[in-house]
């Protein structure tokens, strides 16, 4: 396994890739990786002839107050993990080479940031535009054929979605589904903060997605909502949102509508914001996970 700490390296594998014809997949993380990291490395490693992973914690994307600076970190667990699960090379660059002094562009996807993730109540419009400079520096430098993503962050896969179609990027996006833990919880690098009562307490937020599903399918979408909601009380766990949107717009779901609808969630348990969501499908009465 190769490690890349510069980014003009980087732009080298490229035009090596490039001449070769090789196939490049690309799984982009902020380390402290899980199984639901390494279910994205699979999926490349399956699909393409060169894996390839970024590391690096982003610190565009983090509002003033977030957890940049205790964000975990453990590169040698990190390396050792990503290649034991078949990554070709590791892209692990310092905030100076990515963001050198002088750097002055930014890439913004306007409407669909501006909502749940994106209101200003929760992490606010800036936290997008972080994601989707370094996404698009990404696909610029390591031009993928594939760039892996998971469903999790399911507001985050559709604005990533949107810029590289609208931006012209080559790479197919692919969303893979949520891992998660026996109990439920999507697994998350953050869950590492959450001690043992707060763990136990925050597998509600699943329990919360799964009783709306039940009940919509009962008694429609509004139902649905308030029993999630209601779940989540019962925890003791109060939501920035618990909001049905429509899958790729993200515009308010209609209570009426037989269309497939996205319940997102975001919740802090214990000072630990966590997020995760369900795509309902209200005439089948099934999820997609």
């Amino acid at each position: 396994m190769k490690v890349i700490r510069k980014p003009s390296d980087l732009l080298g594998l490229r035009e090596q890739n490039r001449r070769n014809r090789t196939t490049v997949g690309l799984v982009p993380t902020m380390g402290y990786l899980h199984e639901g990291h390494l279910s994205l490395i699979k999926a490349a490693r399956a699909e393409t002839d060169l894996v390839v992973m970024s590391l690096f914690v982003n610190p565009t994307q983090f509002r003033p107050g977030e957890d940049l600076s205790v964000y975990p970190r453990d590169e040698e667990r990190d390396f050792q993990m990503a290649e034991k699960a078949g990554v070709d090379v590791i892209y692990a660059p310092s905030p100076d080479d990515v963001y050198p002094d002088g750097f002055a562009t930014k890439v913004e996807v306007i409407g669909l940031t501006e909502v749940l993730e994106g209101d200003p109540a929760s992490r606010g419009p800036g936290h997008f535009s972080g994601v989707t400079t370094i996404v698009s520096k990404l696909l610029n430098a390591v031009d993928p054929d594939v760039a892996y993503f998971g469903q999790k962050d399911a507001q985050q896969a559709t604005v990533i979605k949107r810029m590289a179609e609208d931006l012209d990027f080559r790479a197919r996006i692919s969303i893979l589904p949520t891992v998660r833990e026996r109990d439920g919880l999507a697994m998350s690098s953050r869950n590492a903060y959450l001690s043992p009562e707060a763990r136990e307490r925050a597998a509600s937020i699943w329990a919360a997605l799964l009783e709306t599903e039940r009940v919509t399918a009962e008694s429609g979408l509004e139902a649905g909502l308030a029993a999630g909601r209601s779940t989540l009380e019962a925890a003791g766990i109060e939501p920035e949102y618990f909001d049905a949107r429509v899958p790729g717009t993200l515009d308010p779901a209609d209570p009426e509508s037989e269309e497939t609808v996205l319940v997102a969630v975001a919740a802090p348990v214990d000072g630990t914001r966590l997020i995760d969501n369900i795509l309902i499908e209200p005439r089948k009465t099934r999820s997609i996970r």
